[in-house]
């Protein structure tokens, strides 16, 4: 049976409206230049050098010979800026810039857009928005993320600094989720989702209007809860924010969300910072209503969590639309890759990743609410020009689903815009199973067990891994992976190589990418070196990272962390005693007199006196094989000897570097 609302969503569309929207600042700016630059001789009141230049540099453009202009505008740049007139400093910026990237000196390029983009916010314009673009397509990316699985660091990275969860907020993970209405073989049918992609989601997108003429779609919910799954609805009142009252409308379409007692996110209004809703233009009355929506949810719908969701363009705007954290839930975005700005070659997008498009966002709000990409995909196909775009589209797919989640660690929830848009102004195909390389990539992605598959407040993959950026050295226990994020701007990585002390370890041409290193592997003092190549086959990007790994512990098969972590010398693991001996049952005690520490059991007691390279078992000396020894205040003893003091079995697995202690 169909849901009650059957229609393709305002984010599709909006596509047209987003790019057209750039074009117009870019324009505003081009106009501009010609507004400055096309005086072909100086007036008396500015017959200066400075006038001079600015004469001498358009007549070498003119003539086709932008180089001979370049020294003029790095004078006119700083000369304009320090008389506050931003306009001209950020025109000259941008013909710097705009040169660079053709002789493809893309750092100085970068340097300049960037220097365009400030010169324009301190004019009060967003008018280099862009050109900052353009210098991340062109910007030479190549980070190492390495995994880790100490709950500590994880919560670190994962968890606000303000302590607590956001209503349904994963412990760690990452919800997946999808948007399937027009998708010929799931449709609604959200059951079928673990035989098509090998994976149940946990949530799915629906949108609904504002419209006393539109009831809560209740459909939605009778197949979400038979799939056993949340919903994501995007409620967008299409006739303008004033039909937004809080009356019986609203209220018994909250009542009627409460009744199916499933989790809901509720994406109210979104992509209000853009021009192509309706219900964009004014902050304070969009405010206003945001808040009402969240008041009447949480009176009448527990189980409804409020979604504030702008676009990830325009970005400097998006803040002004912002109601406060009390009424704010979860942080969403509409963020899609595409190779061109609406289909059209003339606005070619192939170096955009989805990469970085979140920086402004996740700056402003991760550190407060949980982030959710509300709907992304990633275009395989252009119905304009009839062009595929395969490996682009496995490219970007591996860095929104492999990427973002270890580069943002408060993204908590992906959800796929699974359609064919061949209807719609971009007539973008992003729906998987329209490219089989592309369906197979996701299916690989989406089986990494950090991606859930159930909406509970508080859940986690069954083994936390966290990652931790590593920008020159690094360490871990037993055995970890190191992914690369790799972007130049030939844009197509044609092979990554793996280099581990001089030893080639691993070579990729395709994603996803990534290796896998146990301790045994990684002595101390290693170096791993990554390199990317272009499809020519020339280096485009290499980094090195110091390596290695530590000794772990285990008590009856479960890992020990210890404050103190575990150390070698000469050849024998010395691990904090207290600690083991606590873990293992025992009592410590500190003898300051004798400077030796004292644990006990039952009816045996250990005596451990600083360095000395005996200990006693009930008054027996027993020898070690390397003295006691007080690191950083935490008294260190040989691990087989605290290991066996009270009966225990040690045990050494050589390729997880693992003391594994059983006492059963």
């Amino acid at each position: 049976m169909s849901p009650t609302v059957n229609r393709l969503p305002s984010a599709a569309p909006s596509r047209k409206n987003r790019s057209a929207s750039a074009k117009m600042l870019f324009s505003a700016a081009a106009a501009a230049v010609l507004l400055v630059t096309s005086v072909t001789a100086p007036q008396v009141a500015h017959a200066d050098k400075w006038w001079t230049m600015e004469v001498n540099a358009k007549a070498q453009e003119q003539a086709g010979n932008p180089a001979g202009a370049v020294p003029y505008w790095k004078e006119l740049i700083p000369h304009f800026a320090g008389l506050g007139e931003w306009t001209n400093a950020a025109l000259y910026a941008k013909s710097l810039a705009k040169y660079y990237d053709s002789v493809k000196q893309y750092d100085e390029a970068i340097r300049y857009y960037e220097l365009e983009n400030e010169y324009w916010l301190k004019d009060g314009k967003d008018w280099g928005a862009a050109d900052t673009m353009r210098a991340e397509q062109i910007r030479t990316t190549l980070d190492l993320y390495v995994s880790t699985t100490d709950e500590t660091e994880i919560s670190s990275m994962t968890r606000s600094s303000k302590g607590g969860l956001a209503k349904f907020e994963p412990e760690s993970g990452v919800y997946i989720g999808m948007y399937s209405e027009t998708d010929p073989q799931m449709g609604n049918n959200f059951t079928r989702s673990e035989s098509i992609y090998g994976k149940k989601h946990a949530l799915y997108l629906a949108y609904t209007p504002f419209d006393v003429k539109a009831p809560f779609p209740m459909q939605y919910a009778r197949n979400a809860k038979a799939a056993g799954a949340a919903l994501q609805f995007g409620f967008e009142p299409t006739g303008g924010l004033d039909v937004v009252q809080d009356g019986p409308y609203l209220r018994q379409w909250a009542r009627d969300a409460k009744s199916t007692g499933l989790p809901i996110f509720l994406r109210f209004a979104s992509e209000m910072n853009g021009n192509w809703t309706n219900w964009s233009g004014d902050p304070a009355k969009y405010i206003e209503k945001f808040r009402l929506v969240a008041k009447v949810m949480k009176e009448e719908a527990p189980n409804v969590a409020m979604v504030w969701s702008p676009g990830d363009v325009p970005k400097y705007s998006m803040a002004a639309y912002y109601p406060g954290d009390e009424y704010v839930d979860w942080v969403g975005v509409s963020l899609y890759t595409e190779p061109y700005g609406n289909g059209e070659k003339s606005d070619p997008m192939l170096g955009t990743s989805p990469i970085e498009r979140l920086d402004e966002l996740y700056r402003l709000y991760a550190d407060r609410k949980p982030i959710m990409l509300s709907e992304t995909a990633v275009a395989h196909k252009t119905h304009k020009n009839e062009e595929s775009f395969t490996e682009w589209t496995k490219m970007n797919l591996d860095r929104l689903y492999s990427i973002m989640p270890k580069r943002y660690p408060r993204l908590k929830a992906i959800t796929y815009f699974n359609s064919d848009l061949k209807s719609r102004d971009s007539q973008n195909d992003y729906l998987l199973r329209d490219n089989p390389a592309v369906m197979d990539l996701y299916k690989k992605l989406i089986a990494d067990p950090s991606f859930l598959t159930k909406v509970e407040q508080g859940a986690e993959p069954a083994a936390p891994v966290g990652y931790v950026k590593a920008e020159t050295s690094a360490s871990f226990s037993k055995e970890a992976r190191i992914v690369p994020f790799a972007k130049i701007p030939d844009i197509y990585i044609g092979r990554i190589d793996y280099t581990l002390n001089g030893r080639l370890a691993a070579s990729q041409t395709s994603p996803p990418y990534g290796i896998s290193l146990s301790a045994s592997e990684v002595p101390e003092g290693s170096v791993l070196q990554v390199q990317v190549f272009n499809q020519a086959g020339k280096q485009a990007a290499v980094k090195s990272i110091t390596l290695s790994s530590r000794v772990s512990i285990q008590l009856d098969g479960k890992d020990c962390m210890f404050e103190q972590p575990p150390v070698i010398r000469n050849g024998s693991t010395l691990a904090p005693m207290r600690a083991v001996f606590e873990a293992m049952g025992a009592t410590v005690q500190w003898d300051q007199a004798s400077l030796t520490a004292l644990g006990r059991k039952g009816t045996t007691t250990i005596s451990l006196p600083i360095g000395q390279l005996n200990a006693r078992r009930n008054g027996e000396v027993v020898p070690l094989e390397v003295p006691v020894q007080l690191i950083n205040n935490f008294t260190m003893a040989p691990v087989r000897f605290i290991g066996e003091a009270f009966g225990g079995k040690v045990e050494w697995d050589n390729r997880t570097r693992t003391v594994k202690i059983s006492t059963r």
